[in-house]
C-alpha cells in the first residue's frame, strides 16, 4: 500500500502559503495550491483549466467550474463548487494574466504553454518539498479538503459528490485522523 499525502492544517497552511509569497510566479503558485486545498481539485484537474473555464463573459470569476469529461480523472464530467474565499483569490491571480484567448490555459509555464498533470505535479512537490513541509505532494490539497470537511461535520455523500467520487469508499480513504481530532471525541464522552 503506498504512503498517503500529509495534510495541512489551518496554521501549516498558512506558512505554506507565506513561503509561496517569497516565490517566483507567487501568485500563480498560490492559485494552483489553493485550487487542492480549498476547492479539493485534483492537480490533472488544475492543469487542464482554462481562462473561460474560471471567467464569465463579463471577465468575473464564476461560482464554479464546470470540468468536461477530458479534463477530469475517470472521463466523467463534473462541477467543481468555489467558495467566497476561493473566488477572490482566483479574482487576484487574473489581475497578473494577459488573456489573449478565452480558451488559453489559465496557468501558464515560463514559456507561455499550459502545465501537463506530470509537470504541475512537480512544481507542486517542489514547492512543498522547499517550504519544508515533508511527506506532502500535490494531493495533499486534496486530501486536506476532505479531511477538513469530515472535521466540521459534513456527511460522507456531501464530500463524496464535492470530491467527484463515485464510491463512498474512495472518499472515506482520504480522511486523515488528526491527533486533535482524536482528543475532540474522547471529550465528547
Amino acid at each position: 500500500m503506498t504512503k498517503q499525502a500529509k495534510t495541512l492544517d489551518e496554521r501549516q497552511l498558512q506558512r505554506l502559503l507565506e513561503f509561496v509569497a517569497k516565490t517566483k510566479s507567487a501568485k500563480r503558485n498560490r492559485a494552483i495550491l489553493l485550487l487542492t486545498h480549498l476547492a479539493g481539485m485534483r492537480i490533472g484537474e488544475v492543469a487542464a483549466l482554462r481562462v473561460c473555464d474560471v471567467l464569465a463573459s463579463d471577465r468575473t470569476v464564476r461560482n464554479e467550474i464546470d470540468l468536461s469529461s477530458a479534463q477530469t480523472k475517470g472521463n466523467k464530467s463534473r462541477t467543481v463548487l468555489l467558495n467566497q474565499r476561493m473566488q477572490a483569490e482566483l479574482a487576484a491571480y487574473m489581475q497578473t494574466v494577459r488573456v489573449r484567448d478565452a480558451k488559453q490555459p489559465l496557468f501558464a509555464t515560463q514559456r507561455s504553454a499550459g502545465f501537463t498533470a506530470n509537470s504541475l505535479t512537480q512544481v507542486v512537490n517542489g514547492i512543498y518539498k522547499k517550504a519544508g513541509f515533508d511527506g506532502c505532494s500535490s494531493h495533499s490539497g486534496r486530501r486536506g479538503f476532505i479531511t477538513n470537511l469530515a472535521e466540521k461535520g459534513v456527511s460522507v455523500r456531501v464530500m463524496m459528490a464535492l470530491a467527484g467520487h463515485q464510491n463512498m469508499s474512495t472518499t472515506q480513504r482520504y480522511i486523515d485522523l488528526r491527533p486533535g481530532v482524536l482528543r475532540n471525541a474522547v471529550e465528547l464522552i
